[in-house]
Order: structure tokens, then C-alpha cells, then sequence
């Protein structure tokens, strides 16, 4: 297996795209465990005034896709989220909101991911699973 990322490399390649925008952060890295934040800012929240169920998502799935290619199989191009499920539990109107992601399974065709999302205080804001299909270049599957 090659080495892996440092925090720096993780966070520079969410610049530009969606990660980069909310503020997304990794803050720890290893084989099948990912730890990343973000601040709560104003254009995170939904019109109600509490941070947006899709800011939540975007922070776990995005933790977890992380966590998914650095365990990609020898041979595979990339991978695609088949599946993601989460329950959110409370919410955040400011502060730092934090993500820890566990993988549950890394197989040869599927990954699954487990997250946990916490806000201020640590208080558990959404628990979060997806499913990944990990990906192959067309010559190696035989098509």
C-alpha cells in the first residue's frame, strides 16, 4: 500500500471544489479512521437560523470519500457513493462542528463507512453511514 496523505495534502485537495468551500479541515488521517471539522458561519445555516442538514452530510460524506480512496484496492481508478444514510440528532447555530469516520468494510468492490458528527460540547448531531462502489478502469473488469 503507498503511503498516506499528510493532514496538508487532505486539505489542499478540497481547495476550489465543495469541501474547500464549506471550510472542511481534516485534522487526522489514518488507514480506515478520519477525523475532519468545520466552523459554523452564516452561510452554512438554513433559513431557520440552524446549521443546514447538507452542510452536515457534506462534512461525513466527504470525511468518509476521503477515508474510501485511501483504501482503494490495487488496480482501481476511483469509486462512487452508492449509498448514504444519515439521523440527525441536534444541531449547531455557531462553533466548530467536528467528524469522526470509521470504515466498516473495505472490500474489493464496496467500501462502508461509519460517521459521527458532533457539534459544540461534543453533543452527537447526526450519525451517518455510506455505502461505495469502488471503481475499475474498463480493462481491468474485461469490458
Amino acid at each position: 500500500m503507498s503511503d498516506l496523505p499528510t493532514l496538508d495534502q487532505l486539505n489542499t485537495q478540497g481547495e476550489g471544489m465543495l469541501p474547500g468551500l464549506i471550510g472542511i479541515r481534516f485534522t487526522h488521517a489514518e488507514r480506515g479512521l478520519l477525523r475532519s471539522e468545520f466552523e459554523v458561519r452564516a452561510e452554512l445555516l438554513a433559513p431557520n437560523g440552524f446549521l443546514h442538514a447538507a452542510s452536515v452530510v457534506a462534512l461525513a460524506d466527504t470525511t468518509c470519500g476521503y477515508g474510501t480512496r485511501m483504501l482503494l484496492p490495487p488496480g482501481a481508478s476511483g469509486f462512487t457513493t452508492i449509498e448514504l444514510k444519515s439521523n440527525h440528532l441536534s444541531t449547531a447555530r455557531e462553533g466548530v462542528v467536528t467528524c469522526e469516520a470509521r470504515v466498516v468494510h473495505a472490500g474489493r468492490t464496496t467500501q462502508v463507512w461509519d460517521a459521527e458528527v458532533r457539534g459544540p460540547g461534543e453533543r452527537v448531531m447526526a450519525l451517518f453511514r455510506c455505502t461505495q462502489a469502488v471503481l475499475y478502469p474498463r480493462e481491468a473488469r474485461g469490458v
